[in-house]
């Protein structure tokens, strides 16, 4: 090896995509019925604010944005300023969460009338989550800004709208790091990321000042080699049908499939090193 020669392993394999460059016709789910559990991810529109709203906005909703740098919104205006500003961010892409399941909707008064509806789309706009820090020449990605309804969260389709997007950045943008980033004091968003296998890597302090206030931010990522491996493999596992029952109850827990393919993955590479496969 020459002197001068650059360290780190060779990066090979497709370039990663900007998503802002894909049709805004993009769905993610709508071939995947079995794992995606009644939701699609569709590119963020104006024509969704308003179910948005609806879903999203008004009385009780205003813990939900503890921790996002806007919001709660009181009237449509102000949520169209919010999410028109994740449209126009170049850093962002932002997706809306589409259900059928009326068990997703709020129970609020809408406050204009749906006729603004494309008819191709079914089901409703119920949730924004996000894709940040887009850096393709360094095939980094992040997944953030999810605002999920009280109807949505802890529940299997949420799951599922995790599965969707890590899916996309991996195998069909061609990312090789997703991450993960929050309040170091958002204790349920930290969960959810190592419930979902990423990996804890620290704690940025004093990272960032939101709404005037400092906040350390702890940072998580899953690998394309670990998605290969067992993180997705373990999230379509989970999401299979037969891991429910008839009220629609886990059968085996993500972390407990998660560590079960992982074994299996390393006894298949000892016997291959071995010369068994």
């Amino acid at each position: 090896m020459a002197f001068n020669e650059p360290e780190g392993d060779l990066v090979t394999g497709p370039p990663a995509i900007d998503p802002s460059s894909l049709p805004s016709t993009t769905i993610l789910g709508k071939d995947t019925p079995f794992l995606s559990h009644g939701i699609t991810l569709r590119p963020l529109i104006q024509s969704h604010f308003n179910d948005l709203f609806t879903n999203l906005c008004g009385p009780g909703t205003e813990h939900l944005y503890k921790y996002l740098p806007g919001g709660p919104f009181p009237d449509i205006e102000s949520l169209t300023k919010h999410m028109q500003w994740l449209i126009d961010e170049p850093s962002c892409y932002a997706f809306s969460i589409f259900s059928a399941d009326k068990t997703h909707l709020s129970n609020q008064t809408p406050q204009v009338d749906d006729s603004h509806k494309n008819d191709s789309e079914e089901g409703t706009a119920i949730s924004v989550i996000c894709l940040l820090n887009i850096s393709s020449p360094n095939r980094s990605i992040e997944i953030g800004h999810v605002l999920y309804p009280p109807t949505l969260q802890r529940t299997t389709p949420a799951t599922a709208a995790y599965y969707l997007l890590m899916k996309f950045c991996f195998q069909d943008l061609h990312y090789q790091r997703v991450e993960w980033k929050c309040n170091d004091r958002n204790e349920p968003s930290k969960r959810a990321a190592l419930r979902l296998g990423f990996t804890y890597e620290g704690t940025f302090r004093k990272h960032m000042v939101v709404r005037g206030r400092r906040r350390d931010s702890a940072w998580f990522s899953v690998l394309d080699d670990e998605w290969k491996g067992y993180v997705g493999a373990a999230l379509e596992k989970w999401l299979e049908v037969g891991n429910f029952d008839e009220e629609g109850k886990q059968k085996r827990k993500l972390e407990d499939i998660r560590r079960e393919v992982q074994l299996k993955r390393i006894e298949f590479e000892a016997d291959r090193v071995r010369g068994k496969r």
